[in-house]
């Protein structure tokens, strides 16, 4: 598939998609590497573009540079929105209380501390996502390590054999110290996703190096 019609099917992705308003959304597409430009009204707009990019077939990369931009609204102060960041982090019932700090400056939300678990990460990352005011988040969270090699390597191996779109045995999986490298040959995109998917989703996970290439 050319770029040209990669760059087609990913701007006519983010008409259809309800949650993004795209008008003012740039596509640029070279050698199957997206780049997407422009302004949105929010960061889930932001988010929400670069997974509709990446869903599109034969999109090898994608780079989001994308800005969030308030219109005539007035943007939060950083105080109130690190105020409201932290209460939607004692409300959530996945993130356990105090264990996530948080810093705001001119917008941008850091999120630190150690959790336990590569979902209860991803699920303060989403809680944060959700409040109006937010330019960008940078998730700096750590993840302690809890399970031995043998059984992240176990876990992963069979996240990837429940799924019909992988080819588990066509996947090597390394783990050394909670870090996961993957390795081999997948159909398409969106298996990389799956299969990195299937990495973090074993305990005590803190990184995936993603080797894998497009058969």
């Amino acid at each position: 598939m050319g770029d040209q019609q990669i760059r087609q099917n990913i701007i006519d992705e983010l008409d259809f998609d309800p949650s993004i308003d795209a008008a003012h959304v740039g596509v640029a597409v070279e050698n199957g590497i997206v780049t997407l430009t422009g302004h949105v009204g929010s960061y889930t707009e932001r988010v929400a573009a670069e997974k509709a990019a990446q869903k599109v077939r034969g999109v090898r990369g994608v780079v989001e540079e994308i800005k969030v931009r308030f219109g005539d609204e007035t943007p939060p102060r950083d105080e109130d929105l690190a105020r409201r960041a932290v209460q939607m982090l004692d409300w959530s019932v996945t993130v356990p209380r105090n264990a996530v700090q948080v810093k705001v400056q001119d917008g941008w939300v850091t999120l630190s501390g150690t959790l336990g678990w590569q979902y209860q990460k991803e699920e303060a990352g989403r809680a944060i996502r959700r409040l109006a005011g937010v330019a960008g988040i940078v998730n700096t969270i750590a993840v302690a390590p809890e399970a031995s090699v043998s059984d992240v390597r176990a876990k992963i191996m069979a996240a990837l054999k429940r799924s019909a779109e992988i080819e588990a045995d066509a996947i090597k999986v390394t783990v050394e110290d909670g870090r996961v490298v993957l390795e081999g040959k997948v159909n398409a995109c969106h298996e990389r996703r799956l299969a990195e998917s299937a990495a973090w989703s074993a305990p005590g996970v803190r990184a995936v190096e993603d080797h894998l290439t497009l058969a």
